[in-house]
């Protein structure tokens, strides 16, 4: 008998003993009540490139679940589906109903189906985040990784084992491209990390006159630019139970720089010494920076007076010149990450009581403005009742990512949620894992997500030794 034979019958002999071992449902308990599963994927819309939405069956001593087509069976509450099957499931199917037959105490349930809403509107095929402890401390044992959202793969951008434990943050893509982005390595000897079709820069974005250096940025359309703050951050650990850490700016102010001629462009309007200007952005034509500002109170004591507003002011991409015309947009509460999508059609950002840091804020939502219209939706379908922040768009305007602390008011998870062609936003659904089980298990918070079209060309070794390079200065 050939090799080959042999392995032929030891495989289907395993796949025989396997089916064996997991029982069949029977005498089966109809249902009214909707199955305990984990994450809650339930009537949500995804995209057609997305990876399997493994799922858990909480106490679950065995589990069938049927998705249009697709029977899964497993012992124990474990729901994962095979990657080629998966495929063919998204690309044949625009709603699936799913359901599932769980057996818990001796007893077989099949509980009330629900369905899957696939879109042929694709979602950048990697996300990139920072992850980190969301502890007292402000970091610790950071890594800034990437991941494959049609798959499971992940590859680390940079790591504190390579960085003597420094602080790491803000890695952003310009335009969703993952040829030109920029990341911080903070710290004695740090920097920008500048990337170029791979090509790694060290730059000093720092000039005497800051108060200090780049902190909060975002790239202009042409990539030739970015907008930046450079912010004095301090973090206050609250006596309160209630509140475990604010983070707040005693100083901060709005510059552009030309990352072609390394010259900071400066303005007036946007470092103004009575007030605080932060967490700039470009419009996607280039024509405005978004930003928030708020007078100075005396901190810390008045800190919950600190309230930022949204304004833009005009920007000229072919000259590298800022306007003079200061419009305020929003004014009801306070005011962080305004980002406006790919189309220019929508502007979204957070929404809280008071302040700067929306991570520590229950109350921090995410609301979004028509453009066109100035007409403001507060996403109901989208917030929860813990923190949901840091957001980011996906390259065709139809998607979002954010982080989300709604499991349990600690760990930041990332969300996608879709918005249709009509402005409409749909229910957000968390980032698939392998196991479904991992975010009981994963000790990380997952921070500042960021959408790219493709794979970050460079890895945790290139920006170490990137950081041996001599920092390109400012004037």
């Amino acid at each position: 008998m050939k090799r080959k034979d042999i392995f032929t019958i030891v495989a289907s002999g395993l796949l025989t003993l396997l089916a064996a071992c997991t029982p069949t449902p029977h005498d089966v308990k109809q249902s009214e009540q909707e199955a305990e599963i984990y994450p809650d994927y339930k009537d949500v819309t995804i995209p057609v490139n997305i990876a399997p939405m493994n799922f858990v069956v909480r106490d679950a001593e065995a589990v069938e679940v049927k998705a249009g087509n697709l029977t899964v069976s497993k012992r124990g509450g474990n729901v994962q589906f095979g990657i080629r099957d998966w495929r063919r499931l998204m690309e044949e199917n625009d709603t699936i109903e799913v359901e599932v037959t769980a057996l818990k105490n001796g007893q077989w349930t099949a509980y009330k189906r629900f369905c899957w809403y696939v879109v042929s509107d694709s979602i950048d095929s990697y996300v990139t985040y920072r992850l980190i402890e969301p502890a007292y401390s402000v970091w610790n044992r950071l890594q800034i990784k990437q991941r494959c959202v049609e798959n499971f793969d992940e590859y680390a951008l940079a790591d504190y084992n390579l960085q003597e434990n420094r602080c790491m943050n803000c890695h952003t893509p310009s335009s969703q491209n993952p040829s030109l982005s920029m990341m911080y390595v903070r710290g004695n000897g740090g920097g920008a990390i500048l990337n170029k079709n791979g090509h790694l820069r060290k730059l000093n974005i720092k000039t005497p006159d800051m108060v200090a250096t780049s902190t909060y940025f975002q790239f202009s359309p042409s990539g030739r630019y970015i907008v930046f703050s450079a912010n004095v951050v301090v973090p206050a650990v609250q006596a309160s139970a209630r509140k475990r850490l604010e983070v707040y700016d005693t100083a901060s102010d709005i510059y552009v720089a030309d990352l072609e001629k390394n010259k900071i462009i400066r303005s007036q309007l946007l470092s103004d010494s009575a007030r605080l200007e932060t967490f700039p952005t470009f419009s996607p034509d280039g024509k405005y920076i978004y930003y928030c500002t708020s007078p100075k109170v005396e901190l810390p004591q008045n800190y919950k007076n600190l309230k930022y507003v949204l304004a833009r002011i005009p920007f000229d991409e072919a000259s590298g010149t800022i306007g003079t015309q200061v419009d305020t947009l929003f004014t009801e509460r306070s005011v962080c990450h305004p980002r406006v999508s790919p189309d220019g059609e929508r502007l979204l950002f957070t929404v809280q009581d008071y302040g700067t840091f929306p991570i520590w804020h229950k109350e921090a939502d995410l609301w979004m403005m028509d453009l066109k219209t100035c007409t403001m939706d507060t996403l109901k379908i989208v917030n929860s009742d813990m923190s949901d922040t840091y957001h980011s768009w996906s390259s065709n305007s139809r998607w979002f990512v954010f982080a989300s602390k709604r499991d349990d008011g600690l760990y930041g998870k990332p969300y996608f949620c879709y918005v249709d062609s009509n402005g409409k936003a749909h229910k957000p659904f968390c980032l698939p894992q392998q196991v479904p089980t991992f975010y009981d298990d994963f000790l990380k918070s997952f921070n500042a997500p960021e959408l790219v079209r493709g794979r970050i060309p460079f890895n945790a070794v290139d920006v170490a030794n990137a950081m041996k390079l001599p920092a390109e200065s400012f004037e």
